[in-house]
């Protein structure tokens, strides 16, 4: 196709994308340097967790178990709780007056004589066994190492809502910052092809790691 027939195909077209390469490659490595600079922490912070997680023998991922504290609930709150629209959280509150737990209320197992209340979170765990008829509760706080604290935000266990939104701004950034870097290939004009086999090749190991090495 000669430059006289480019021309009429481009005059023919119903609108033209007016495109500075320039500015627009200059714009995509502004905002891949700032997203770099805001996600680096997060990208390492998730990376090393995620070795962790990987290999948990390498530091040990266990919890310390403290000693069991007994308290005593007034029986006319206790019975109170009991007879609320949501027993559970209101037994749950009854304990937290009494005595300090670990992690948020979950969930609560209540019978005719006793109950069992579980409060979960990153920075450690709590399970309460009431006997309902004498208002004597018994109070295990179980809390976790340094390694079991970060695989459980590795994966926004037990995290809460603001840990998990900020899991997910994380992955925002790094995908976009990804896409932004993918665009930069195409500016890169002798490097070009040679970036394009290795991205295929990665693709093409990545699906055969799935395929032929995982169970």
């Amino acid at each position: 196709m000669n430059s006289t027939t480019g021309n009429r195909l481009r005059a023919a077209l119903p609108f033209r994308l007016n495109i500075n390469k320039g500015k627009f490659y200059r714009t995509c490595r502004m905002l891949h340097t700032y997203l770099s600079a805001a996600a680096f922490i997060m990208l390492m912070f998730f990376s090393l967790s995620g070795l962790l997680l990987n290999h948990p023998d390498w530091f040990g991922a266990g919890r310390r178990d403290a000693a069991p504290v007994e308290i005593e609930l007034e029986s006319a709150a206790l019975a109170e709780a009991v007879q609320s629209d949501a027993p559970g959280a209101a037994l749950a509150g009854l304990v937290r007056q009494e005595t300090r737990t670990a992690g948020a209320f979950r969930t609560a197992d209540i019978m005719e004589d006793e109950a069992f209340l579980r409060f979960t979170g990153v920075k450690g765990t709590t399970d309460v066994y009431i006997d309902l008829e004498t208002g004597i509760a018994e109070v295990e706080v179980s809390r976790p190492n340094p390694t079991a604290i970060i695989h459980d935000l590795h994966r926004g266990k037990d995290a809460g809502a603001v840990w998990k939104a900020f899991i997910d701004l994380t992955a925002s950034l790094i995908l976009t910052m990804s896409l932004i870097g993918l665009i930069l290939f195409f500016s890169l004009r002798f490097r070009l092809a040679t970036s394009l086999k290795i991205m295929g090749s990665t693709l093409l190991a990545f699906a055969s790691l799935f395929i032929f090495f995982t169970t």
